[in-house]
């Protein structure tokens, strides 16, 4: 009796054990807000690691740095959260230095080494609008940027972003938040939640699985209507449905080797340079459009899909010669000439525009034009192509927590002003992240992903590639497969675009077209995601169900009571969950 109670007890107890593990694989959260509210949402995981992450409980288990005043409020709906008040420094012209850093409250929290951490808070200033940076102190004393928003007086904003602690911040660390602008950090809602490797991926997988996969159910009926058992169905998938591409440049043209490597691979393309203003008229007055024109036809042979890169640049240094000594009416009639030009040539034969490339961080046209400068041009471009979505392509975007100019509540703000803009709510606008990695922070990039899908536009990833160093690839596979889980993104282009000369930071193939290690990568994981069954039976029921990958199918049927098989196409997409197809299966 005494050792079946006690089989019992260690029973339950590695059950509870079995639980407890359970428990603590938490689910990734999706969630986030790019509006500017009256209060804060709760906080995501009730907190995570974060003691006291609502204020509910005063300042328990919160710091302040010396010589800054912290305090709870409460908001006339009874929420509660910290106000920070900093020790400010004179201003600038007055004998004093300038104004010091702003700090919030801190907490100290332990840290895992290999330890991904998805970081978000509700924040708010005194006054105006100030950057404010989300920071993680590691055991080692680095300070590491998780994420940082532009937050504003009088309502809040939430901020979602993270870090990776690396096998060396093993230890103590802290959580808080920071601005250059002398304004007191109201706090709340704040949340930090450690995945491991193993769980980051296992999420990732089965968000790509639920976003880029469906099961259908194939029924075989022979030639009485009645159900065919133990027929033969195999699969060819002739389109894949995601979109993945590649920059491409004119070297492709009379180059078979070149093509032969591009086109087996990619279904969209990017013209690297040749489609700029300094592509097709580098001289004043003296426009050609040959190069172009060849690589969209050998594009479209292929069925390839094309990008159109771009109508302007806002970049002050990319600018034309003959464009920079301009005055008004001339920059104007030029801009005119430009953009009637290429957008009528290419209109309808394009799946998108780079309309104003890169205007968060560059302003050449606005400096000329006035604030509304980007509003109207794309107004323009979509008046002259009604099918391309328009996109704002930006990079640091994704890719660089430290950027104050690419945050995603500043592209939000930007994309807002331009779809607000009068006349502009019934053109299609898309999201660009060129994706330019040296160390990818993946908590980071997830959540500025999920933060962005909130606008509801098609999310691209449209310049891919990791500077060259011993874990490129990596690296690569990381960023890749984290666009391709997301269920916010809609495609993914490289920006590996060959030259015989070297390529911009990456390339995929050497001047033989023979892949190197990253083409490698690319080649995998091109043919993983159009992995399926080759050539299942149906069942007694004559039925089979596939999981395929969303794509253009052709299925061809066949069993040994028949002479002949029977083929039958299908598209599967996200709408094609549990969808049933019937063929019929003919003598």
């Amino acid at each position: 009796m005494r050792n079946f109670v006690e089989k019992s007890v260690l029973s339950l107890l590695w059950i509870s054990l079995l639980q407890g593990c359970i428990v603590q694989s938490v689910e990734y959260d999706h969630t986030a807000s790019i509006e500017c509210l009256g209060d804060p949402m709760k906080p995501l995981y009730k907190g995570g690691i974060i003691q006291n992450g609502e204020f509910n409980n005063g300042l328990m288990g919160w710091s302040t740095r010396r010589d800054i005043k912290a305090g709870i409020r409460k908001s006339a709906s009874g929420n509660k959260f910290a106000v920070v008040q900093g020790a400010r420094s004179s201003p600038l012209g007055t004998g004093g230095a300038a104004a010091s850093p702003s700090h919030s409250v801190y907490q100290k929290i332990q840290m895992k080494g290999d330890t991904h951490y998805s970081l978000s808070a509700w924040l708010r200033v005194s006054a105006g609008t100030a950057h404010v940076r989300a920071v993680v102190k590691a055991p080692n004393g680095e300070n590491i940027t998780a994420g940082a928003i532009d937050a504003q007086s009088g309502c809040w904003t939430m901020l979602k972003g993270g870090m990776t602690a690396r096998a060396y911040h093993y230890g103590q660390g802290e959580v808080f938040f920071e601005s250059d602008a002398p304004v007191d950090i109201w706090v709340d809602s704040v949340s930090l939640q450690p995945f491991s490797f193993e769980e980051w991926d296992a999420h990732a997988r089965q968000s790509a699985n639920k976003a880029r996969r469906s099961t259908v159910k194939i029924v075989a009926r022979g030639p009485d209507g009645q159900p065919m058992a133990n027929a033969n169905v195999s699969i060819q998938l002739l389109r894949a449905g995601f979109p993945f591409g590649n920059a491409m440049t004119k070297e492709i043209l009379g180059n078979p080797a070149y093509e032969k490597w591009f086109f087996s691979r990619f279904t969209v393309a990017t013209m690297e340079n040749e489609m700029k203003w300094y592509g097709t008229e580098w001289a004043q007055n003296q426009e050609d459009y040959r190069t172009p024109d060849a690589m969209m036809a050998l594009a479209q042979r292929y069925g390839v899909k094309v990008r159109g890169h771009n109508v302007f640049w806002d970049d002050q240094s990319s600018q034309l010669k003959w464009v920079m000594p301009m005055n008004l009416n001339q920059l104007k009639a030029a801009m005119q000439k430009r953009l009637k030009n290429v957008v009528s040539r290419y209109a309808g034969r394009l799946i998108h525009w780079d309309v104003v490339n890169e205007n968060l961080h560059f302003n050449f046209f606005e400096t000329k034009l006035g604030p509304n400068a980007s509003p109207l041009i794309y107004q323009q471009v979509g008046q002259i192509d009604h099918t391309a979505i328009l996109f704002m392509n930006e990079f640091n975007t994704l890719e660089q927590p430290m950027d104050p100019n690419g945050t995603p509540t500043k592209y939000v703000a930007k994309m807002k002003l331009i779809q607000g803009y009068p006349g502009n709510g019934g053109f299609k606008f898309g999201v660009g992240l060129e994706s330019h990695f040296t160390t990818p922070n993946l908590p980071y990039m997830r959540g500025a992903l999920d933060t962005l899908a909130q606008l509801k536009l098609p999310i691209w990833m449209t310049e891919v590639d990791v500077v060259k160093g011993p874990n490129q690839v990596k690296f690569l596979e990381q960023v890749l497969r984290e666009g391709y889980a997301h269920p916010g993104v809609q495609g993914i282009v490289m920006w590996a675009a060959w030259h015989p000369y070297g390529c911009y930071v990456m390339c995929l193939t050497d001047n033989s077209f023979k892949n190197l290690p990253v083409g490698d990568l690319v080649d995998k994981l091109i043919a993983e995601w159009k992995t399926h069954k080759t050539s299942p039976a149906t069942d007694a029921n004559g039925m089979v169900e596939l999981d395929l990958a969303h794509g253009d199918y052709k299925l061809t049927v066949d069993h040994p009571s028949q002479t002949t098989a029977v083929s039958h196409t299908m598209t599967v997409d996200a709408g094609s969950a549990a969808s049933e197809h019937i063929i019929s299966v003919k003598t």
